[in-house]
């Protein structure tokens, strides 16, 4: 076994250095062997980050910076992904365990990302607007938020990265960034890039580290914007932190989505649809088709289609482009997963297949799980409202297009839902009344920079990717001209 890399380091100022805790090391998901020694930041990296950001903001000239300019920084960044998108990908799979194929594609579109929001840094304005008040020109302009903290999950460490770095940057903001202690190294890769694409010190600032360095940098007053991907548990304690300073908060958070099956859909799209929404990157997604409502009278034999197709999803080494399934990310996440399995047969569940370490010694060592399918699930059931995150999805019946919706909309969750059937009119119907930020039709887990994403009630607050994300980073600014020649009544505003 080679030795750990241990040469990684933060990136504070613009100056690459170790944290002053003591250093952790990443754990492979395949095999169970360290393979890198990350530094660990203390609260002091933490404060100085922030300090380095706030000083690029206030006196560094980056939200002066001509928007043509960052814009052509954002699309060096993008060259330079591209270039190196290979390696990339392989650092994230070794990071994460997610499957080659997958993960390189999304490399490569992170390329894409870059060039869409350099685009808006060149097109994004305010506007000018009418006044009621006699001899006013009025107009508005979007000015960056400030500091933001991005805090990222490890699931996409790289991707959902870049839809928070590419708006942000965009704008003239300045960013200290914390990935998760499970995928710290590709964000510290990407650290390189930005600096070689000719961003200036302190514009992006990387620390890493386990939960209390996110804590640390959230509760900083000096941040003037949380930009949080993860769970809705730590999402809440961003809120809380955040509330003490009313820092500006975006959440991207859980979600239990259902994915509505009716009897007049294309059952064979229908099937792998199911199956890419929920075992695709081993169920380790937020929008996850975790419930899958599947119409009464087609429930035997879709759920014996699914069953049978989860049955030959091919688990193995993730580089292995045969591989389908690669294993989850981390101890803690399979073992949670496992739990979830006992929970499920506790609260009665019919297991159909699945929930188990796989067999074989390739699969000895590593985090591999079973694709899992659970069939007639009450939706009142833990394993149908609470967020696996994992290869395992319930079943549950429904009689009709109302119990459908009411299903689906009955979760402390509104990420994503899905809806399949042939029928135009039903689909704009149900579309219209499930509560969720997305929803996908004929189809499903498809995502866009282009395209707003985000959820409702406790999936999360605001909204990245599309035009909408450029409204997350900026502050709106009135700028009102008298230009008459009289002089205005002093105590008559509207005069």
């Amino acid at each position: 076994m080679d030795e750990p890399r241990t040469d990684y380091l933060m990136l504070i100022g613009g100056e690459w250095t170790d944290g002053q805790e003591e250093p952790f090391s990443l754990v492979s998901p395949v095999d169970g062997q360290p393979w890198a020694v990350l530094p660990s930041a203390s609260q002091a990296d933490v404060a100085a980050a922030v300090a380095a950001a706030r000083k690029a903001f206030d006196t560094g000239g980056w939200p002066r910076t001509p928007p043509a300019r960052r814009a052509r920084l954002l699309r060096r960044l993008g060259e330079l992904i591209s270039e190196r998108a290979d390696d990339l990908a392989r650092l994230q799979v070794r990071e994460n365990g997610k499957v080659l194929r997958e993960v390189l594609a999304q490399t490569k579109g992170l390329t894409d990302y870059c060039n869409y929001f350099a685009g808006l840094a060149e097109t994004a304005g305010g506007h000018t607007i009418p006044s009621s008040a006699p001899d006013m020109f009025v107009y508005t302009v979007r000015e960056p938020v400030g500091v933001v903290a991005a805090v990222t999950p490890w699931n996409s460490p790289l991707a959902l990265l870049m839809w928070k770095l590419c708006p942000a940057l965009a704008m003239g903001n300045t960013m200290v960034v914390k990935p998760s202690e499970v995928t710290p190294a590709s964000t510290l890769v990407l650290g390189e890039m930005i600096e070689a694409a000719g961003f200036p010190p302190g514009v992006v600032n990387i620390v890493t580290g386990d939960g209390r360095v996110g804590a640390w940098l959230t509760a900083d007053d000096r941040i003037d914007k949380i930009a949080f991907t993860g769970s809705t548990h730590v999402g809440r304690q961003i809120a809380a932190a955040a509330a003490a300073h009313l820092t500006r908060i975006s959440l991207e958070l859980g979600g239990k989505s259902p994915n509505i099956v009716f009897a007049d859909a294309d059952l064979d799209r229908a099937v792998e649809g199911v199956v890419a929404g929920i075992f695709a990157a081993a169920g380790q997604t937020c929008l996850a088709g975790s419930r899958v409502l599947i119409a009464q009278e087609i429930y035997e034999d879709f759920a014996a289609r699914l069953v049978q197709r989860a049955a030959r999803i091919r688990l193995g080494h993730p580089l292995d482009p045969d591989t389908e399934m690669g294993p989850l990310s981390c101890r803690a996440q399979y073992d949670k997963v496992q739990h979830y399995v006992t929970v499920a047969l506790d609260e009665g569940a019919t297991l159909l297949t699945g929930g188990r370490h796989p067999s074989g010694a390739q699969f000895r060592d590593g985090l591999f799980m079973e694709p899992t399918v659970f069939g007639k699930v009450r939706n009142d059931m833990r394993i149908a409202q609470e967020e696996v995150f994992g290869p395992v999805v319930c079943l549950i019946p429904f009689t009709d297009e109302d119990e459908a919706i009411a299903i689906g909309n009955a979760s402390i969750y509104g990420l994503a839902a899905g809806v399949w059937t042939r029928d135009i009119a039903r689909a704009h119907r149900v579309c219209a009344r499930l509560r969720a930020g997305t929803v996908w039709i004929n189809t499903y887990r498809r995502t866009s920079y282009a395209v707003p994403f985000g959820g409702v009630r406790q999936s999360g607050l605001g909204r990245e990717n599309g035009a909408a994300a450029v409204e997350e980073y900026t502050e709106v600014k009135s700028v009102w001209i008298d230009s008459g020649s009289g002089i205005a009544d002093p105590f008559n505003p509207r005069a």
